[in-house]
């Protein structure tokens, strides 16, 4: 059973720093994307980022760009989306997505709140 468990969301004050993690499983890790998305309220769900199979390349929106950096950890099978300088517009829960077979897989997301 393919699982996607997200960690690592709280609330902080603008200008600093989280860590998110989402745990993989069930699935070769390496085979596939990774992805992070979020949704603030009263939006639709954005695409934030992706860790391209076997870590290829990684990409950014540009909302984020120069302050998120993902990366992935093979062997502990867990990707990572290092925030910093947030904003409060980057309040929403973040989710991990994969997609097998095209299909897609989502964590149950992290809440993230940036005060002002």
């Amino acid at each position: 059973e393919v699982q996607l468990v997200e960690s690592g969301g709280g609330l902080v004050q603008a200008g600093g720093s989280l860590r998110l993690s989402c745990a993989a499983s069930g699935f070769t890790f390496d085979d596939y994307d990774k992805a992070w998305f979020r949704q603030a309220p009263g939006k639709e769900r954005e695409w934030v980022s992706c860790i391209t199979r076997r870590g290829g390349s990684i990409l950014y929106a540009d909302s984020v760009q120069g302050r998120f950096t993902a990366s992935s950890d093979s062997a502990k099978k867990t990707v990572y989306l290092q925030m910093n300088s947030l904003k409060p517009e980057d309040t929403a829960v973040y989710y991990c997505n994969s997609k097998l077979f095209g299909r897609d897989y989502w964590g149950q997301g992290t809440q993230v709140t940036v005060s002002s």
